[in-house]
C-alpha cells in the first residue's frame, strides 16, 4: 500500500490458530493488510481490526466471537438480510470507520479470496457491495472520489497511523 508511504515494522500473525478459532480460512490480501499494517487506521478513517490486537473490542477474532455471540442472543436484525459469521455466508466484520461504517466479507463460498466486502452505514439497509478484496476496498477508498466510501474528496496525502504504538 505504497500510496500510504507507511513504513512501519511488520508483525507475525499465527494465521493458523487465528484460523482454526474462527472455522474458517481468510483472505490472502487481508492476511497482508494485517501483517503489513497491524492494528490502526487509514487516513484516520478506517480502522483495520487485526488479530493478537492488545486494545479491548479491536481484536480480529475476539471481535468476530462477540458479535457472534450477541446475535445468538439477540437475533441478526441488526444485520439484515444477512446473518453473522460462522453461519453458512454470514458476516465477518474486518474494519469499521469514525464515522460508524462497517466493513465485513460476504463469507459465501468455499474461496475466502472471493468473498465480496460488504460496506454498511449506520444506517438500516445501507449496504453497499463490492466485488473484490479488502485491500481493493481500502485502496479505492482512499484514492477513488467515486468510491461510494470516499476519502479521497477530502484528502490528497494519505497516510497510516498505527495504533500500536499509544498501546
Amino acid at each position: 500500500m505504497a500510496v500510504t508511504g507507511w513504513a512501519g515494522e511488520a508483525c507475525t500473525v499465527d494465521w493458523d490458530a487465528v484460523e482454526a478459532r474462527l472455522g474458517t480460512r481468510l483472505p490472502a490480501d487481508f492476511k497482508q493488510l494485517a501483517e503489513i499494517f497491524g492494528y490502526g487506521a487509514f487516513d484516520g478513517f478506517l480502522t483495520l481490526y487485526v488479530p493478537e490486537s492488545d486494545v479491548p473490542g479491536m481484536d480480529f477474532v475476539e471481535h468476530a466471537e462477540y458479535l457472534a455471540g450477541f446475535a445468538a442472543r439477540s437475533g441478526t436484525s441488526l444485520w439484515e438480510p444477512y446473518g453473522i459469521h460462522p453461519a453458512p455466508g454470514g458476516l465477518l466484520e474486518w474494519g469499521s470507520s469514525e464515522q460508524a461504517d462497517q466493513y465485513y466479507w460476504l463469507t459465501e463460498g468455499d474461496d475466502p479470496d472471493r468473498w465480496p466486502v460488504l460496506a454498511s452505514q449506520d444506517i438500516p439497509d445501507s449496504w453497499t457491495r463490492f466485488d473484490g478484496t479488502a485491500a481493493e476496498f481500502v485502496f479505492r477508498m482512499l484514492t477513488e472520489r467515486s468510491h461510494p466510501h470516499s476519502v479521497a474528496r477530502y484528502y490528497d496525502t494519505h497516510w497510516f497511523q498505527s495504533y500500536e504504538d499509544e498501546e
